[in-house]
């Protein structure tokens, strides 16, 4: 009797040695395998190391990592804007109210928001579809944005950026099995959270191509060959848009909207209009026709049907303020019942961040003429645009020098998506260890210069062709710096592997 504590002691050892974990590659979620998101991908983990390399005293033929890989304003020098930050530092510590430090229009919006706070602080929960006085907002800055076309406040979900919206409209349709299964249409190349958000919730991806030859353009004609496609083997019921584009920088003509509006009106699809970047326009004629105007414009037949949710973000644009995860999506001719349900799908997270929805209010209830921050306002904001739409050409013009890369113009959003011509023994070594040929090329990249960029295969591309993704957004100097560095070392690839 002594010795059976020893042995039920012996026993658990041995049961707690033998015991398998609960959770194991093999028991997870096979979706979220299945899960691959290039902009924060296997590069990106290496210019990390890197950096930590160089910190340590790690000699290397450079002296920074420049990352150039992700629409990160503020982390490439972009300065906020005074009357946003201002209007946030009196939410974040309203004592400041009580001073003259603040300009009046800047006390006045942070005592509105403050007002719709509980507790009048914006460390308390929100409305789970956002502050009703911000969604009041969003609505009159929409309905100013697209002419005086009414916009209602029930129909806008102040949302974590853009993303956080996307992924709850792609969750409300996603059903079915096998050839019932849903199909959502995205173009190639795409920005590839919408990649990742379909393989997370088992959806079937359909891709359709734009046209690089074109700039990029979106023509019908593939929508509907890539549809029909699809039809064998799903149920296609979205179409997602990017406009300006991302990565590929176009920026849509007022005609290709109406088209695809016609399209899914035709094809009874439910429209994803993901318009983050409607701000950044720099080419000489070309402009932002929100889908939402376009299709109120074409009339009741098309108004009063289409299905349509839209998607904006304060991250983009003249703001740059990723940190704060403000955001809106704006629902048109949704069901009713299926709106109880979105509403009670938002409910579950509680509510998106409140200091993001104090930034987003302030975005679209700026300074106004007369005001006394109107001026600084109107001056930072053009500058950052100004400054942007020079460096977009900048980048175009520089890359058409090099042999080897052509650059479609960047007409809009914050990137360059340029093609490569890859000597044949660099896709024969790339293939050898396992790398698509450009992450091979981005890769060696980073390893001898520094720079960080994503390769065009994360973002989906056609078959034999190679491109990376590279932002617009460091400072001119770094910016071209940069560029002369992609220059020297694709120009040393091309010997190296020829």
């Amino acid at each position: 009797q002594q010795c059976q504590p020893a042995l039920w002691k012996m026993t658990e050892n041995c049961f707690m040695h033998h015991r398998t974990k609960v959770l194991t590659i093999d028991t997870m979620n096979p979706n979220v395998k299945k899960v691959e998101y290039a902009v924060r991908g296997p590069i990106v983990q290496r210019a990390v190391q890197i950096e930590k390399e160089l910190k340590a005293g790690a000699k290397k033929p450079f002296s920074e990592v420049i990352r150039a890989n992700i629409g990160d304003a503020h982390a490439m020098g972009q300065r906020p804007i005074t009357f946003f930050r201002q209007v946030l530092a009196l939410c974040s510590y309203p004592e400041l109210l009580e001073g003259n430090e603040f300009p009046e229009d800047a006390k006045e919006r942070a005592r509105r928001i403050l007002q719709a706070c509980g507790g009048g602080s914006i460390g308390a929960y929100s409305a789970s579809q956002g502050i009703e006085c911000v969604r009041q907002d969003v609505a009159r800055y929409i309905q100013e944005r697209d002419g005086g076309i009414p916009c209602n406040p029930d129909n806008i979900y102040l949302s974590t950026g853009a993303s956080d919206a996307i992924v709850t409209i792609l969750k409300l349709l996603v059903c079915g099995e096998g050839r019932n299964r849903t199909g959502v249409m995205i173009p190639i190349p795409q920005y590839p959270l919408y990649s990742a958000a379909l393989a997370d919730l088992g959806a079937v991806q359909i891709e359709y191509y734009l046209d690089e030859e074109n700039c990029w353009s979106l023509d019908v004609s593939e929508l509907r060959r890539a549809l029909v496609a699809a039809q064998q083997h799903c149920s296609p019921r979205a179409l997602c848009i990017i406009n300006p584009g991302n990565p590929t920088g176009q920026v849509q003509s007022r005609q290709c909207i109406e088209d695809v509006i016609r399209f899914a009106a035709e094809e009874h699809l439910f429209l994803m209009a993901d318009e983050v970047y409607q701000d950044n326009v720099y080419a000489e004629g070309c402009e932002f026709h929100s889908f939402k105007k376009v299709l109120f414009e074409m009339g009741p037949e098309y108004s009063d049907t289409v299905e349509l949710v839209s998607f904006h973000s304060t991250s983009k644009c003249y703001m740059g303020e990723c940190g704060f995860r403000g955001g809106y999506m704006e629902v048109i001719n949704m069901d009713p019942d299926v709106k109880v349900q979105l509403t009670k799908l938002v409910s579950v997270r509680l509510c998106p961040p409140v200091p993001g929805q104090a930034l987003l209010d302030v975005v679209v209830n700026p300074p106004r003429p007369g005001e006394p921050s109107f001026n600084t306002y109107i001056k930072e904001r053009t500058s950052t645009l100004q400054v942007l739409a020079e460096k977009a050409w900048l980048t175009e013009e520089v890359f058409n020098t090099v042999p080897g890369i052509t650059c479609n113009p960047v007409q809009g959003a914050m990137y360059s998506f340029p093609r490569i011509s890859l000597p044949e023994r660099a896709i024969q070594q790339a293939k050898e260890k396992g790398q698509a040929p450009d992450m091979f090329y981005c890769m060696k990249l980073l390893e001898e210069t520094g720079i960080c960029l994503v390769p065009g295969s994360g973002f989906g591309q056609r078959e034999g062709t190679y491109h990376f993704r590279m932002t617009i957004l460091p400072p001119t100097d770094k910016l071209k710096i940069v560029l002369e560095k992609v220059k020297q070392f694709h120009q040393s690839f091309t010997q190296q592997y020829s």
